[in-house]
Protein backbone atom coordinates (compact mmCIF):
# COMPACT_ATOMS: atom_id res chain seq x y z
CA UNK A 1 0.00 0.00 0.00
CA UNK A 2 1.73 3.52 -1.05
CA UNK A 3 1.19 6.35 1.68
CA UNK A 4 0.84 9.34 -0.07
CA UNK A 5 -1.28 12.37 0.44
CA UNK A 6 -4.70 12.47 -1.48
CA UNK A 7 -5.99 15.67 -2.81
CA UNK A 8 -8.75 16.29 -5.40
CA UNK A 9 -8.60 18.57 -8.02
CA UNK A 10 -11.92 19.87 -8.68
CA UNK A 11 -11.37 22.62 -11.28
CA UNK A 12 -11.04 19.28 -13.27
CA UNK A 13 -14.65 17.37 -13.98
CA UNK A 14 -13.53 14.72 -14.60
CA UNK A 15 -16.15 11.43 -15.12
CA UNK A 16 -14.93 9.05 -12.70
CA UNK A 17 -14.39 11.51 -10.03
CA UNK A 18 -18.24 12.18 -10.28
CA UNK A 19 -19.30 9.98 -7.40
CA UNK A 20 -16.37 11.45 -5.21
CA UNK A 21 -16.00 15.18 -5.99
CA UNK A 22 -17.28 16.23 -9.54
CA UNK A 23 -18.47 19.71 -9.06
CA UNK A 24 -16.28 22.98 -10.07
CA UNK A 25 -14.11 24.25 -7.02
CA UNK A 26 -13.35 27.88 -6.73
CA UNK A 27 -11.94 27.30 -3.67
CA UNK A 28 -8.89 25.46 -5.11
CA UNK A 29 -8.12 21.65 -4.43
CA UNK A 30 -9.41 20.25 -1.24
CA UNK A 31 -8.53 17.19 0.85
CA UNK A 32 -11.26 14.95 2.50
CA UNK A 33 -10.27 12.10 5.16
CA UNK A 34 -12.73 9.37 7.17
CA UNK A 35 -10.43 9.85 10.12
CA UNK A 36 -11.62 11.82 12.47
CA UNK A 37 -8.23 12.80 14.53
CA UNK A 38 -6.90 14.11 10.83
CA UNK A 39 -9.38 17.16 11.84
CA UNK A 40 -10.67 16.32 7.63
CA UNK A 41 -13.51 13.59 8.85
CA UNK A 42 -16.99 13.19 7.68
CA UNK A 43 -17.91 15.70 10.41
CA UNK A 44 -15.78 17.88 9.18
CA UNK A 45 -16.89 18.18 5.76
CA UNK A 46 -18.81 20.38 5.67
CA UNK A 47 -16.26 23.02 6.78
CA UNK A 48 -13.52 22.08 4.34
CA UNK A 49 -14.88 23.71 1.10
CA UNK A 50 -17.90 26.02 0.55
CA UNK A 51 -19.30 23.47 -2.14
CA UNK A 52 -19.46 20.86 0.65
CA UNK A 53 -21.44 23.53 3.24
CA UNK A 54 -24.28 20.51 2.73
CA UNK A 55 -22.17 17.88 3.88
CA UNK A 56 -23.19 19.24 7.34
CA UNK A 57 -26.48 20.94 6.82
CA UNK A 58 -28.40 18.53 4.80
CA UNK A 59 -31.76 16.92 5.33
CA UNK A 60 -31.70 14.05 3.17
CA UNK A 61 -27.11 13.05 3.41
CA UNK A 62 -26.96 9.13 3.01
CA UNK A 63 -26.04 6.68 4.12
CA UNK A 64 -28.81 5.75 6.13
CA UNK A 65 -30.00 2.92 8.52
CA UNK A 66 -32.81 0.68 6.62
CA UNK A 67 -35.36 0.21 8.98
CA UNK A 68 -39.21 0.29 9.43
CA UNK A 69 -39.75 0.71 5.48
CA UNK A 70 -43.11 0.31 4.01
CA UNK A 71 -43.99 -2.55 1.73
CA UNK A 72 -44.21 -1.06 -1.90
CA UNK A 73 -45.59 -3.66 -4.43
CA UNK A 74 -46.28 -1.53 -6.80
CA UNK A 75 -42.67 -0.40 -7.35
CA UNK A 76 -42.13 -3.04 -9.21
CA UNK A 77 -38.86 -5.24 -10.66
CA UNK A 78 -35.52 -3.61 -11.04
CA UNK A 79 -35.80 -2.98 -15.46
CA UNK A 80 -32.06 -3.73 -15.74
CA UNK A 81 -30.76 -3.65 -19.48
CA UNK A 82 -26.77 -4.26 -19.26
CA UNK A 83 -24.56 -5.66 -21.88
CA UNK A 84 -20.54 -6.05 -21.94
CA UNK A 85 -18.44 -3.34 -22.58
CA UNK A 86 -14.79 -2.11 -22.52
CA UNK A 87 -13.70 -1.19 -18.97
CA UNK A 88 -10.88 0.33 -16.67
CA UNK A 89 -10.36 0.18 -13.26
CA UNK A 90 -7.92 2.67 -10.57
CA UNK A 91 -7.45 3.64 -7.70
CA UNK A 92 -8.72 7.21 -7.02
CA UNK A 93 -7.16 7.51 -3.26
CA UNK A 94 -10.26 7.05 -1.08
CA UNK A 95 -11.45 3.75 -3.40
CA UNK A 96 -10.77 1.44 -5.57
CA UNK A 97 -13.12 2.41 -9.42
CA UNK A 98 -14.40 0.34 -12.22
CA UNK A 99 -15.08 2.73 -15.28
CA UNK A 100 -17.41 1.54 -18.41
CA UNK A 101 -15.72 3.57 -21.32
CA UNK A 102 -18.34 1.70 -23.61
CA UNK A 103 -21.87 1.17 -23.71
CA UNK A 104 -22.73 -1.07 -20.67
CA UNK A 105 -26.27 -0.10 -20.74
CA UNK A 106 -28.61 1.24 -18.30
CA UNK A 107 -31.41 0.61 -15.33
CA UNK A 108 -34.69 2.17 -15.94
CA UNK A 109 -36.71 3.87 -12.71
CA UNK A 110 -39.30 6.06 -13.13
CA UNK A 111 -39.49 5.86 -16.99
CA UNK A 112 -36.33 7.27 -17.34
CA UNK A 113 -32.82 5.16 -18.83
CA UNK A 114 -29.70 5.75 -16.48
CA UNK A 115 -26.68 4.15 -18.50
CA UNK A 116 -24.22 2.42 -15.93
CA UNK A 117 -20.94 4.73 -15.70
CA UNK A 118 -18.89 3.30 -12.94
CA UNK A 119 -18.93 1.66 -9.97
CA UNK A 120 -16.71 1.45 -6.41
CA UNK A 121 -16.21 -0.35 -2.97
CA UNK A 122 -16.68 0.75 0.31
CA UNK A 123 -15.16 -0.88 3.40
CA UNK A 124 -16.86 -1.56 5.73
CA UNK A 125 -20.72 -1.09 4.71
CA UNK A 126 -21.91 2.40 4.49
CA UNK A 127 -25.56 1.24 4.55
CA UNK A 128 -27.16 -0.41 7.62
CA UNK A 129 -30.12 -2.95 7.57
CA UNK A 130 -32.06 -2.76 11.14
CA UNK A 131 -29.10 -1.57 12.86
CA UNK A 132 -26.51 -4.04 11.32
CA UNK A 133 -23.20 -2.80 9.45
CA UNK A 134 -21.50 -5.88 6.88
CA UNK A 135 -18.33 -6.11 5.68
CA UNK A 136 -18.22 -4.18 2.04
CA UNK A 137 -20.65 -2.58 0.22
CA UNK A 138 -20.30 -1.93 -3.80
CA UNK A 139 -21.79 1.64 -5.54
CA UNK A 140 -22.89 1.38 -9.00
CA UNK A 141 -23.36 4.86 -10.62
CA UNK A 142 -25.81 5.89 -13.37
CA UNK A 143 -26.35 9.29 -14.45
CA UNK A 144 -27.49 11.21 -17.81
CA UNK A 145 -24.40 13.48 -18.94
CA UNK A 146 -21.38 14.47 -16.70
CA UNK A 147 -22.93 16.17 -13.61
CA UNK A 148 -26.74 14.15 -14.21
CA UNK A 149 -28.06 13.62 -10.42
CA UNK A 150 -27.35 9.75 -10.39
CA UNK A 151 -28.97 6.52 -9.72
CA UNK A 152 -27.13 4.21 -7.45
CA UNK A 153 -27.21 0.72 -6.91
CA UNK A 154 -26.02 -0.54 -3.35
CA UNK A 155 -25.05 -4.30 -2.89
CA UNK A 156 -23.93 -4.94 0.93
CA UNK A 157 -21.50 -8.20 1.56
CA UNK A 158 -20.53 -9.94 4.07
CA UNK A 159 -17.02 -11.85 4.78
CA UNK A 160 -18.33 -15.99 3.25
CA UNK A 161 -17.81 -17.29 0.18
CA UNK A 162 -15.46 -15.58 -2.82
CA UNK A 163 -17.40 -13.14 -5.15
CA UNK A 164 -17.14 -14.38 -8.42
CA UNK A 165 -17.16 -10.97 -10.15
CA UNK A 166 -14.21 -9.96 -7.58
CA UNK A 167 -12.61 -13.01 -8.20
CA UNK A 168 -12.49 -11.98 -11.82
CA UNK A 169 -10.94 -8.41 -10.65
CA UNK A 170 -8.64 -9.54 -7.92
CA UNK A 171 -5.20 -9.71 -9.95
CA UNK A 172 -6.11 -5.93 -11.47
CA UNK A 173 -7.10 -5.15 -7.58
CA UNK A 174 -3.87 -5.71 -6.34
CA UNK A 175 -1.96 -4.21 -8.45
CA UNK A 176 -4.19 -1.33 -9.36
CA UNK A 177 -2.29 2.19 -9.26
CA UNK A 178 -3.31 5.99 -9.94
CA UNK A 179 -3.09 5.09 -13.32
CA UNK A 180 -6.33 4.14 -15.36
CA UNK A 181 -5.59 0.30 -16.64
CA UNK A 182 -7.67 -1.48 -19.09
CA UNK A 183 -9.60 -4.21 -17.76
CA UNK A 184 -10.77 -5.54 -21.85
CA UNK A 185 -14.70 -6.23 -21.68
CA UNK A 186 -16.78 -6.70 -18.42
CA UNK A 187 -20.00 -7.86 -18.36
CA UNK A 188 -22.13 -5.42 -15.87
CA UNK A 189 -24.50 -8.87 -15.94
CA UNK A 190 -21.66 -10.75 -14.25
CA UNK A 191 -22.35 -9.25 -10.99
CA UNK A 192 -25.70 -10.71 -10.37
CA UNK A 193 -28.72 -9.01 -10.02
CA UNK A 194 -31.22 -11.65 -9.04
CA UNK A 195 -31.37 -9.54 -5.77
CA UNK A 196 -33.99 -6.95 -8.06
CA UNK A 197 -36.81 -8.73 -6.86
CA UNK A 198 -36.14 -7.63 -3.02
CA UNK A 199 -34.88 -4.19 -2.91
CA UNK A 200 -34.95 -0.84 -0.68
CA UNK A 201 -35.40 2.61 -2.35
CA UNK A 202 -35.18 6.38 -0.74
CA UNK A 203 -33.84 9.41 -1.65
CA UNK A 204 -30.83 10.81 -0.17
CA UNK A 205 -27.17 11.97 -1.31
CA UNK A 206 -23.57 11.32 -2.46
CA UNK A 207 -21.92 9.49 0.66
CA UNK A 208 -18.69 11.18 0.02
CA UNK A 209 -18.23 14.95 -0.84
CA UNK A 210 -19.96 17.34 -2.38
CA UNK A 211 -22.61 15.09 -0.83
CA UNK A 212 -24.84 16.41 -3.65
CA UNK A 213 -28.73 15.60 -2.48
CA UNK A 214 -31.96 13.90 -5.02
CA UNK A 215 -30.10 10.95 -5.35
CA UNK A 216 -32.20 7.92 -6.01
CA UNK A 217 -30.95 5.10 -3.86
CA UNK A 218 -31.64 1.39 -4.49
CA UNK A 219 -30.26 -1.27 -1.96
CA UNK A 220 -30.64 -4.55 -2.23
CA UNK A 221 -32.18 -6.26 0.68
CA UNK A 222 -30.04 -9.34 0.02
CA UNK A 223 -26.74 -9.45 1.40
CA UNK A 224 -23.99 -11.55 -0.50
CA UNK A 225 -20.62 -12.89 1.04
CA UNK A 226 -17.23 -11.88 -0.22
CA UNK A 227 -13.97 -13.89 1.00
CA UNK A 228 -11.86 -12.42 3.82
CA UNK A 229 -8.85 -12.15 1.09
CA UNK A 230 -11.11 -9.98 -1.31
CA UNK A 231 -12.46 -7.65 1.47
CA UNK A 232 -8.51 -7.13 2.28
CA UNK A 233 -7.46 -6.78 -1.41
CA UNK A 234 -9.77 -4.08 -1.71
CA UNK A 235 -8.52 -2.27 1.58
CA UNK A 236 -5.06 -2.81 0.80
CA UNK A 237 -5.66 -1.14 -2.59
CA UNK A 238 -6.12 2.39 -1.48
CA UNK A 239 -4.08 4.80 0.02
CA UNK A 240 -3.51 4.96 3.06
CA UNK A 241 -6.26 6.08 5.40
CA UNK A 242 -8.63 4.86 3.23
CA UNK A 243 -8.89 1.28 4.34
CA UNK A 244 -12.29 2.11 6.28
CA UNK A 245 -13.59 4.45 3.27
CA UNK A 246 -17.20 4.29 5.45
CA UNK A 247 -19.21 7.18 6.32
CA UNK A 248 -21.43 7.27 9.49
CA UNK A 249 -25.19 6.88 9.30
CA UNK A 250 -27.17 10.05 8.83
CA UNK A 251 -30.17 10.99 10.06
CA UNK A 252 -33.52 9.95 8.63
CA UNK A 253 -35.45 13.69 8.84
CA UNK A 254 -38.74 11.72 8.15
CA UNK A 255 -37.67 10.19 5.00
CA UNK A 256 -39.45 7.41 3.71
CA UNK A 257 -38.15 3.97 2.77
CA UNK A 258 -39.76 1.96 0.14
CA UNK A 259 -39.07 -1.97 0.28
CA UNK A 260 -39.96 -3.83 -2.71
CA UNK A 261 -40.05 -7.61 -1.79
CA UNK A 262 -41.63 -9.99 -4.68
CA UNK A 263 -40.93 -13.69 -3.66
Amino acid sequence: MKARTVIFFLLTSLPFFFESSIETNEAGPTEFRYDEPSGRGPSRWGELNPLWRICGTGNFQSPINLQFPILSPTVGDLQIAYRPAPATIRNTGPDITVSWTGNPGTIRVAGINYPLRHGHWHTPTEHLINGTRFDLEFHLFHHIGTHGIPVIIGILYRIGEADPFLTRLLPNITSVTKEERNLGIIDPNDIGFNSSRRYYRYYGSLTSPPCREGVKWIVFQEVRTASQEQVQALMNAVDDGFEMNARPVQALNGRRIDLYNRN
